[in-house]
């Protein structure tokens, strides 16, 4: 058994790569463990994120928008395209391309901070000890003052839809089709089900999204549920709410899928079937029994709000603890971690944690919905405002979607953001920061927007907030 290191980080996704960087920048000797290499045998670093979620979904998002833009877009610009073709080996090489800079990046970078990386499938034992298995099956022990799990996620399976890796995939064969299906099938309609059928949509796939809840998007603002859904049903998305499938059969290169939606049942076939049901935490053989660290009835690991497990020295961040799966909460949840080791009283806002769903347009949020403030008997304002009143929405094309804004009625406070429409992802994290500092609408009321862009959306929504809006009539705010 050797000991040369202060941290054990196990797992180099987002969460346990920027861990383990910071670690090492605080003066602590670190490790990182991989489980999943590539053909030469060497460590795949990144995570889900970098090699098979959002970075490769996020380039054949983009490659496919291009694509569809070319093919019915361009001509409203004034620009004739003829002989439009797609090469889809090419946008995949693309894909691939930029997965492998950024895997290699993070390579480097923990080469560079001085990061040890250790190959292999690991499992937390008892007092700290990891037990590592290599490739051959050779087996090593390690210790450490302090260890991190942060073994991501994987796709949630459901029993009428197994995937074969063929016909049925998950999220990750959804980005390795080898020819555009003329039928995809989609069976949830959360954000990867909707960023997946986006990109093959726009490929010219007749794409049918199956989504067993009755409401659209649930845990966004309500209204802009419903915007979203407006957009992108005219955009081709077919989907079907409360439909629950019943049974998936594959027959040859084609896919039978049965559902119930209300009283009815109806049976559909498919080329591809992509099941995007969310995702599940990594922790099923992630540590014995004695490790001290124990689990929710969902496979969560139990942490306090500092991430720190029941077992002393061993800390859980990312997928795989409570909160939103989202990458760049568990990059920081990996800083706090890794600062708190060091001694510093890091903590994190988890009520500024922005999400996203990179459709196009995309749609973005932050803090509390119109329907929580309700629930929660808050007395609240509400200002919105049209991209289609935006200048610079409208001489992009750009003119779907709104801005929200809520605050408190009586600090005026900002209490939340959310957004479909262009260039949402980045026009949430301006409230995110605005929020973080305890911002009122007043004050994005104050500060001077530049002229033309989409973020005068944000600041006429604040206005609006107060019937003060200049570029639309003004309704009373609640």
């Amino acid at each position: 058994m050797s000991n040369p290191f202060d941290v054990i980080v196990i797992g180099s996704g987002p969460a346990g790569y920027v861990c383990a960087i910071r670690c090492a920048q605080l003066g602590l000797s670190t490790a990182v463990i991989e489980q999943n290499v590539n053909e030469q045998a060497q460590p795949l670093l990144g995570g889900t994120c970098l090699n098979v979620g959002c970075i490769p979904s996020k380039a054949l998002l983009d490659s496919s928008h291009r694509y569809a833009d070319a093919v019915g877009h361009l001509a409203d610009h004034g620009i004739g395209v003829e002989g439009v073709s797609l090469d889809l080996a090419g946008m995949m090489a693309r894909k691939d391309k930029i997965v492998s800079q950024l895997t290699g990046g993070v390579s480097g970078l923990l080469k560079a901070n001085g990061v040890s990386v250790i190959t292999g499938s690991a499992v937390l034992l008892a007092g700290r000890q990891v037990e590592v298995t290599d490739a051959s099956g050779e087996k090593s022990t390690h210790n450490a003052e302090n260890i991190v799990l942060a073994a991501g996620s994987e796709p949630a399976a459901i029993p009428p839809a197994p995937v074969d890796g063929d016909r049925v995939v998950d999220s990750t064969g959804a980005l390795c089709f080898e020819a555009v299906p003329d039928r995809v099938g989609v069976i949830g309609a959360g954000v990867i089900g909707l960023e997946l059928g986006s990109v093959w949509a726009r490929l010219g796939a007749n794409v049918v999204m199956l989504e067993a809840m009755d409401q659209f998007l649930p845990n966004m603002d309500e209204q802009i549920a419903a915007e979203s859904a407006k957009i992108f049903a005219k955009q081709g998305l077919d989907i079907r709410l409360g439909a629950r499938v019943t049974d998936v059969t594959v027959n040859g290169d084609t896919v039978s899928v049965a559902y119930t939606q209300g009283d009815s049942s109806e049976t559909l076939e498919f080329d591809r079937l992509i099941v995007a049901v969310g995702r599940v935490p990594r922790t099923e053989k992630l540590f014995a029994a004695d490790s001290g660290v124990t689990v929710d009835e969902r496979g969560f690991v139990f942490v306090n709000d500092c991430c720190a497990t029941e077992a002393p020295g061993v800390w859980a961040v990312g997928d795989i603890v409570r909160g939103p799966m989202l990458a760049h909460k568990g990059s920081e949840e990996g800083v706090m971690v890794a600062e708190r080791i060091h001694g510093k009283a890091a903590q994190l806002n988890y009520d500024v944690i922005p999400s996203i769903i990179y459709t196009h347009p995309e749609v973005a949020a932050v803090g509390k919905t119109e329907q929580d403030l309700k629930a929660e008997g808050v007395d609240y304002k509400v200002g919105s405002f049209p991209f289609a009143a935006i200048g610079r929405a409208m001489a992009s094309g750009e003119t779907e979607g709104l801005v929200k804004i809520l605050s408190d009625a009586d600090s005026d406070q900002i209490l939340g953001a959310h957004v479909v429409g262009p260039s949402a992802a980045d026009l949430v994290q301006q409230i995110v920061i605005a929020i973080e500092m305890a911002a009122s609408t007043e004050d994005l009321q104050l500060m001077i927007f530049g002229h033309p862009t989409m973020s005068e959306a944000v600041h006429e929504a604040a206005l609006a907030v107060d019937g003060r809006a200049i570029h639309m009539v003004n309704r009373a705010s609640r």
